[in-house]
């Protein structure tokens, strides 16, 4: 007698949950699902607008085989390399300083967040400026140290480069908070033991630290990569996908070819290529990880 008004209290809290989830699961919907349901309907169609004709994978092959994409392709895997490494390791490095007992340790944790909250837009002018063959302070320091800075910003060979350093100054703040999240979770008693038997500075950082970080890195590296790939606000502000294209992303070309060549079909199958890059990236990173994070 009892278990039906059981079952109905459980209802009544899962149709509670998904009253409270529908606005949610609303947006996403309107702003996500149906957007992408649209994209892979205009990347089987023809590539100008105002026509439906059905090409089925043929905007695939196009896109595949245009020297366009295979530029972009270069640019981004270039930039995800320069970039992510760099970010994860500088990352940690500030985590493990801003976790030791420093003077005004609360005020350093806020400032290295600000860049993560600061418009990506404001923040790229600066940048462009501060790099700027001209007038930029950054180039004009890097030449009187002797190291080469090339043409600035607008360098065909640097210039990936210096969108890489914009990359990291941005986000490292961001993955140190998350670093910091992860060494405020391990024991200190596992230290403390450490300590007593000798271990030194290196060695707590080997066997304790590095390994109990396991989650976090995973979940650092894949969010890192992934930013990356869709690199397009600094590159759109900073340069433009110039010059001749050295610094054009595959995001930067999806805009490029949607917006401004009107290349619905081929924009919409680069997006859906992406997409599916992004997701197997994601895949690939997990599956590496899952085999090598230490639990305690």
């Amino acid at each position: 007698m009892t278990s039906r008004p059981g079952r109905r209290g459980r209802a009544s809290r899962t149709l509670t949950a998904y009253a409270f989830l529908a606005p949610s699961l609303a947006v996403i919907g309107l702003f996500t699902v149906w957007p992408l349901i649209l994209a892979a309907g205009s990347s089987v169609r023809a590539a100008r607008p105002g026509s439906g004709e059905w090409v089925g994978a043929d905007n695939y092959v196009a896109v595949l085989n245009s020297e366009e994409f295979r530029n972009a392709l270069g640019n981004t895997a270039v930039y995800v390399v320069l970039a992510t490494p760099v970010t994860v390791a500088c990352a940690l490095g500030l985590a493990l300083l801003l976790n030791r007992k420093l003077a005004g340790r609360t005020f350093f944790r806020a400032a290295v967040f600000v860049p993560a909250v600061v418009s990506l837009g404001v923040t790229a002018i600066s940048w462009r400026f501060l790099l700027s063959p001209e007038i930029g302070l950054v180039t004009h320091w890097l030449h009187r140290l002797g190291i080469p800075a090339g043409n600035g910003i607008r360098d065909p060979d640097l210039g990936l480069a210096y969108l890489a350093v914009v990359h990291v100054w941005r986000n490292v703040g961001f993955y140190a908070v998350m670093y910091l999240a992860g060494l405020n979770t391990i024991p200190r008693t596992y230290y403390e033991s450490a300590h007593l038997d000798g271990a030194n500075a290196w060695q707590r950082f080997r066997h304790i630290t590095w390994p109990l970080l396991g989650n976090t890195t995973a979940f650092v590296s894949i969010l890192a990569v992934v930013t990356a790939v869709q690199a397009f606000d600094h590159v759109f502000v900073m340069t433009g996908g110039g010059p001749y294209s050295s610094t054009e992303t595959l995001v930067y070309l999806l805009y490029r070819k949607g917006f401004e060549d009107l290349e619905f079909g081929y924009a919409a199958t680069l997006g859906w290529i992406v997409l599916l890059m992004v997701f197997a990236l994601s895949l690939a990173q997990n599956l590496y990880f899952s085999r090598r994070v230490v639990g305690y």
